[in-house]
């Protein structure tokens, strides 16, 4: 017999696009789940998930206090699946606005293979400069001061989509947020690393300059990913306290590793690596004591256990410490199924870590909140 779920406890999910299908917004107060980690990727839902969090956002990082409509913690930035739609300024000549011969300059330098069809180059959107989506990003932050960074990241096999026919215009599921694949074949063409790691490295900073947390998507790009996460924080590893260090101040070992240095740096203060694909084995390097950033790994079963990859994702878990554990659905529509999602994978990492039901829920519990806020571990 199923033991019953504890959803009393409290489920938190770690990452999720329910602004993908904003119809589906209205199922939020409802949910089992007790709050949703909500991540904006491109330009037409940046201000959505603002509006989102105007109404059912989080007040303030004390689970306990949280009124019934506080539900969604907003998170800002920009998709490496879109990072192609993003322009560096400096490179022509501070203009923020492209024209076409400049548009066609653009997307020849950071798609890979280089477009040579003139009618799908006009069919790309307008790149918008990158100085002014930090910007916004930024103001985002600011208005929201429990909001984190992301969707961001580095992806080595996506390929952009090719432009809506004319009979997709008017089949269109209208219930579905503009921007996203919605079925298009795919082209040939990537966005280059160099570009995309610009692009995560920006906002990398952003984050470190504001202390907030951060979750990275990565496929097939995992050491380049780790690579640049790693460049952030050059000069700011971590360094064991002396015993004699400790005993003069008067403070533990496990103080002192809990010691947190809260003014602006280039790297964020804590990393989530969503839905993780990668060998099991490269996990250690981000557990590694120089490592300044708190880094945890998120498990779905939307991403993590497709046939190939069940296997893998379970040792996976085994390897992640016991409190740098998440969990999130990554589905694009709330309510039930997200629910059903939740409890499926948290079944799995209680089975898999040896957990019960009620004792894993609650350090799920205590590994989100010291994700999404900071603060000592449990």
């Amino acid at each position: 017999m199923t033991a019953s779920f504890p959803w009393h406890i409290g489920v938190f999910d770690a990452h999720c696009h329910p602004t993908d299908t904003m119809s589906s917004i209205a199922a939020v107060p409802d949910m089992k789940a007790r709050a949703l980690t909500v991540m904006a990727t491109r330009a037409q839902d940046q201000q959505l998930v603002a509006n989102v969090a105007d109404d059912l956002g989080i007040k303030s990082h004390r689970v306990d206090s949280w009124g019934s409509k506080e539900r969604i913690v907003p998170s800002f930035g920009w998709h490496p699946w879109f990072a192609y739609q993003m322009f560096d300024e400096a490179e022509y000549g501070g203009k923020q606005t492209l024209d076409d011969d400049a548009k066609v300059s653009h997307y020849k330098q950071v798609l890979s293979p280089a477009p040579d069809d003139c009618n799908f180059i006009s069919s790309l959107p307008d790149p918008i400069p990158f100085s002014v989506f930090l910007a916004q990003t930024r103001q985002h932050l600011e208005r929201f001061p429990l909001a984190l960074v992301g969707e961001i990241g580095l992806d080595k096999s996506f390929r952009i989509p090719q432009p809506p026919l004319h009979e997709h215009h008017e089949t269109r599921d209208s219930s579905l947020t503009p921007g996203g694949r919605e079925g298009r074949r795919l082209s040939p063409h990537c966005v280059s690393l160099e570009h995309q790691k610009v692009i995560l490295t920006a906002q990398l900073n952003l984050a470190g300059q504001l202390r907030r947390a951060v979750s990275v998507h990565g496929v097939q790009a995992h050491g380049v990913l780790f690579e640049t996460l790693r460049a952030t924080w050059k000069g700011h590893e971590r360094k064991p306290m002396s015993k004699r260090e400790r005993k003069r101040r008067g403070i533990s070992a496990e103080e002192a590793a809990d010691e947190r240095d809260d003014s602006p740096k280039p790297y964020p203060p804590r990393i989530c690596l969503h839905s993780y694909s990668g060998h099991p084995s490269s996990l250690s390097q981000y557990f590694d004591a120089s490592v300044p950033a708190d880094v945890y790994v998120s498990f779905s079963t939307a991403i993590n256990y497709s046939d190939r990859a069940a296997s893998t994702t379970s040792q996976s878990i085994k390897v992640v410490p016991d409190d740098r554990v998440l969990v999130e659905s990554d589905l694009h529509i709330a309510g039930e199924d997200m629910d059903k999602y939740l409890e499926d994978v948290i079944r799995r990492v209680c089975d898999i870590k040896e957990w019960s039901l009620e004792e894993g829920v609650q350090r799920l519990r205590s590994n989100w909140e010291r994700f999404a806020f900071g603060g000592e571990r449990r």
